[in-house]
């Protein structure tokens, strides 16, 4: 089993004026094991087939990660950030499923 050490990005929606939220994005760096590597190509009508990957990643959770779950955004997994497409709690780890490329703007808490 491959091991694993990268960031996790969490989005909160915070209140910049009144009425008017603004997402930042905190990044937390985890490790971890790989428990699934493969790739999946999508063929489309697009000029390029979009890339996906079913990799499932086990990090070792702590307290914030738990209270969190449901803000995960993307795992940064060889260079790239990725989506994460599902959340498992398997105490005392998080299993992590990441799919397609993620593309959005980062806009980390300074």
């Amino acid at each position: 089993m491959a091991r694993f050490c990268g960031k996790v990005g969490y989005v909160e929606f915070v209140e910049t004026s009144p009425g008017v939220y603004e997402e930042k994005i905190t990044e937390r760096t985890y490790r971890g094991a790989i428990l699934r590597n493969a790739r999946r190509l999508d063929a489309t009508e697009k000029l390029h087939d979009d890339i996906d990957l079913n990799n499932s990643i086990s990090i070792v959770a702590d307290a914030y990660a738990y209270n969190h779950m449901q803000s995960m955004l993307y795992v940064e997994f060889h260079g790239s950030k990725w989506r994460i497409t599902n959340v498992e709690v398997a105490r005392p780890r998080l299993n992590l499923t990441i799919g397609g490329v993620y593309n959005a703007p980062s806009r980390k808490v300074p």
